[in-house]
């Protein structure tokens, strides 16, 4: 299992969270649907490098299905949407 950092995130016109990036891994870029059944089958983790400290990537079943969020703050946003963009 490797625990991978997120640096970038792949995002469609509506704002969807498309896919994680870290720019020079081996492993990036990673598909949502990818990275979700990793996270769900365990076989790796993902988190965000926050100044403030890291943050876990986890998987929430949301009404149009499953997608993939954090939550670094007590607010109902998906800090994922704040990262740089890269092409997933």
């Amino acid at each position: 299992m490797a625990d991978r950092a997120v640096r970038q995130s792949g995002k469609n016109a509506e704002g969807d969270i498309t896919g994680l990036c870290d720019s020079g891994a081996s492993w990036s870029p990673r598909k949502s649907k990818d990275a979700i059944s990793d996270i769900e089958n365990g076989l790796h983790t993902y988190h965000v490098p926050w100044q403030s400290g890291r943050t876990e990537v986890r998987v929430v079943h949301g009404p149009k299905g499953k997608y993939l969020r954090t939550d670094r703050d007590n607010t109902t946003k998906n800090n994922l949407d704040d990262l740089p963009d890269c092409s997933c």
